[in-house]
């Protein structure tokens, strides 16, 4: 948005230079990207009047003009315009003038005649070619009425001016128009609004008798307002509305097209001005398109539209896509005598779809989109009228035809300065609050200790407390909130919380086995977000996806892993070792929000370690993965059971659960063989852990023992058992039968083969005894020992002879 500082002006009176202005609107929340000058680079420009004109003798496209610029005596310029002629109020520049660009005005000989100066087109002093009129595109500007020679034509141009480019984020539609801005420098500097005038004349003929409104969905459209102006004549709208249109980047067209852009630009209320007479008949039918209905826009393209488009129409054809663009058969020409001024509200979703799918973005559209005052819009139609009434001669007629329902113009906030002192850490009385919100032009109450505030339709984002805060804190200015220290009864230096703290262990003792830390998406397609999991939860699927490999919350974090593992491995990087920590997602019955689990998960493939040198190399298997999550639980002084078992995608024999307190939290596996072999991979680990369930787990202070002063005593032994029982339930029968000297049992090996009976194994256990406080004694050790022999004996194990 470009707003100009002497535009601006007729609003509110500003005493400050435009630098010191933006300085303060962009230290109050609105950024000002940049200030245009139109004064810049420019010297002695001055209006001129050319009194004389001749046929240059030795060149036919130039002329030799004699122009009164307010000195004694005119002065010879030499003009190839093909537009000039004698009677003309013109821009000219003086010699030892400048203008942009570097260009430097001497006196200067064309073809043999004397030139003291030059006169000038609007793009020679700065402003584009898109911008001006086209009866001027290819010439020298004119005046269009007499303005006494010497003047500066900077002043007459309304050019001694700057122009303000801000930078506005969505919320701050506000700032979309002249009128809007002007409340803000306004509350900045605790100046009054003047706003511009709307009363017109109003015939004794009533609006109503020529024109009759329909609005079909009050959803779409929830107000729709005309007024009708006859008689208006067709001209050149005066020199302040062109400069303006001109410094705002619209080219003026003619005075009852200019008004609608120039009233859009004042209140931000975009307006259309349809030709009464063209638009086929009395009536206009608000409504939404038909789908692959069509119509002709203003730039004389054929539009196919879709049944979301909003159209209005003459009660059976389009005469305007609502909120984007007019047709073409009912545009304001030259021959124009009557004209309905259209202003509305429109959905601004339907309006931003139709913007953007036709490509058709405009100011218009783009104010739509934002939303809009509706506070200004019958303001902005009157306004409209009134000047109609007066640069165009028009007629309007009495009353407004409308239908619909503006709706609330102001939104009721309540506040206590109690809560704003708090929470921003001023000192402000209720009478600074109730200041600041007259300052922005809020209507307020004050009941008890309570501020009622009304906040106007303009300011839509402005909805609740919070908002209220950060008006007072902007208006009194972010650089006067004070400055203080937290204060605390009680001051403790800074330390990682024992979840930070424990997790760094992890993170170190897996990098320090080789493992390098992975992160992936908590998107996965939907076949496999529930794959690798041993419980069943429903799915989180995003409604609007990207894409489908990336539409469904992971329950496991293994399939990205095996992902990033496919990836290096298809490069030729074939030893890999990853773990990641991240969330995983169950959907909650009856929820909107999934739960979120923190899970602990690794992939290992390939080698471990591989020296060529010593011909040494050892390949990932499941009991290293096993050790690495060994290595974890040590590190928390945590200890974890195995216990066989199967999971989908998992080797069935080579899959086991991990328990810790009696309770599953996770597993360590290979892939099944058509897992990998799906995925290019060989022989593949994983292992997953609930990482919430472990950190639960408190750990307290590491007891050191000494090394015993005592030997101890190992004795192995050879169990038969049937080939379906676990190890890990001999193991657990020696610990619960083993007494105070028993201080470890571990399997050193299982054999099945043809010395064996068919569906027996041999499990071999080495355990061991010590006491810490004597030297052990045979007896001692016999005891125990037969105790746990007899208790595995009634288990059903023998002892291998």
């Amino acid at each position: 948005m470009l707003i100009s500082k002497e535009w601006l002006e007729t609003y509110v009176d500003l005493d400050v230079s435009v630098e010191a202005l933006a300085e303060r609107i962009t230290r109050t929340g609105i950024e000002v990207d940049d200030i245009q000058d139109f004064t810049k680079d420019i010297k002695n420009l001055v209006v001129g009047y050319v009194e004389d004109i001749a046929p240059h003798p030795d060149a036919d496209k130039l002329n030799i003009c004699q122009v009164n610029i307010g000195e004694d005596a005119p002065v010879q310029i030499v003009c190839g315009a093909p537009n000039v002629g004698a009677g003309q109020t013109v821009i000219v520049a003086k010699v030892g003038g400048r203008l942009p660009g570097g260009i430097k005005i001497k006196r200067a000989k064309l073809r043999g005649q004397v030139s003291e100066g030059m006169i000038c087109s609007l793009q020679e002093i700065g402003l584009p070619s898109n911008v001006v009129p086209k009866a001027f595109e290819d010439g020298i500007y004119q005046f269009a009425t007499a303005i006494e020679p010497g003047t500066d034509a900077l002043k007459a141009l309304y050019l001694d001016d700057q122009m303000m480019e801000f930078d506005l984020t969505p919320n701050r539609a506000d700032a979309l128009s002249m009128i809007g801005t002007a409340y803000e420098a306004a509350a900045l500097y605790d100046k009054k609004v003047v706003k511009p005038e709307t009363t017109v004349t109003a015939q004794s003929k009533l609006a109503q008798e020529t024109l009759t409104v329909k609005v079909e969905d009050t959803t779409q459209v929830p107000y729709y307002s005309a007024r009708v102006v006859e008689n208006v004549q067709i001209a050149p709208s005066p020199e302040w509305m062109q400069a303006r249109l001109m410094k705002a980047g619209i080219r003026p067209i003619n005075n009852v097209v200019d008004i609608s852009n120039y009233v859009m630009l004042e209140y931000g209320q975009p307006l259309h001005m349809f030709d009464k007479d063209h638009i086929g008949s009395n009536d206009i039918v608000v409504r939404l398109a038909h789908e692959n209905e069509k119509m002709t826009t203003l730039d004389d393209q054929e539009r196919e539209l879709l049944s979301s488009d909003i159209v209005i129409t003459n009660g059976q054809q389009p005469i305007a896509l609502g909120g984007v663009m007019g047709g073409d058969f009912s545009e304001v020409t030259p021959e124009t005598k009557n004209v309905v001024v259209e202003g509305a509200i429109f959905n601004p979703v339907a309006i931003r779809h139709t913007s953007r799918r036709l490509n058709l973005r405009s100011e218009s559209s783009s104010r739509f989109e934002k939303g809009i005052a509706t506070e200004f819009l019958d303001e902005a139609v009157d306004r409209a009228c009134y000047l109609l009434e007066t640069l165009a001669q028009g007629q309007v007629l009495d009353g407004r035809v409308t239908d619909g329902d503006l709706g609330e113009l102001v939104t009721d906030i309540t506040i206590t300065a109690d809560k704003v002192n708090r929470t921003v850490g001023f000192d402000l009385t209720e009478e600074d609050i109730v200041r600041v919100f007259e300052q922005l032009g809020f209507n307020t109450e004050i009941t008890n200790n309570d501020i009622h505030v009304k906040v106007p339709s303009r300011r839509r984002d402005i909805t609740i407390e919070a908002d209220l805060i950060e008006e007072i804190a902007r208006i009194y200015g972010y650089d006067n909130i004070p400055s203080t220290l937290p204060v605390f009864e009680d001051v403790t230096s800074g330390a990682l919380t024992d979840r930070q703290r424990k997790t760094r262990v992890v993170k170190r003792t897996l990098e320090g086995a080789g493992l390098s830390q992975a992160i992936t998406y908590s998107l996965v397609d939907r076949e496999r977000a529930t794959a690798f999991t041993t419980a069943t939860h429903d799915t989180v699927e995003l409604l609007m996806p990207m894409s489908e490999a990336h539409s469904t919350l992971r329950q496991s974090l293994i399939p990205h892993l095996i992902d990033a593992t496919q990836y290096n491995v298809a490069r030729k990087n074939q030893d890999i070792a990853l773990y990641e920590i991240g969330n995983v997602f169950f959907g909650q019955e009856g929820e909107t929000l999934p739960e979120q689990v923190e899970y602990l998960s690794g992939i290992m493939t390939g080698e471990y370690v591989s020296n060529p040198w010593q011909g040494k190399k050892e390949v990932v298997d499941f009991y290293l993965v096993k050790g690495m999550v060994e290595r974890i639980a040590d590190q928390l002084a945590l200890r974890f059971e195995y216990e066989t078992t199967q999971i989908d995608g998992l080797h069935p024999g080579r899959t086991a659960a991990v328990t810790l307190n009696g309770e599953a939290i996770g597993f360590i596996g290979e892939l099944h063989p058509t897992v990998a072999k799906t995925y290019d991979l060989g022989r593949t680990y994983v292992f997953e852990l609930n990482y919430e369930k472990i950190m639960q787990q408190s750990v307290g202070y590491i007891n050191y023992q000494p090394i015993p002063k005592f030997p101890g005593v190992t004795r192995d032994i050879a169990l038969v058992v049937d080939s379906e029982v676990r190890a890990a339930s001999l193991i657990q029968t020696i610990h619960q039968n083993g007494g105070s000297i028993l201080k470890d049992a571990h399997v050193f090996d299982v054999y099945e083969g043809e010395h064996m009976e068919a569906g027996k194994k041999s499990v071999a256990i080495r355990l061991a005894y010590l006491d810490e406080n004597n030297t052990l004694t045979e007896e001692q050790v016999t005891k125990v020992h037969e105790t746990i022999l007899a208790a595995l004996e009634a288990q059903g194990a023998t002892l291998r002879g």
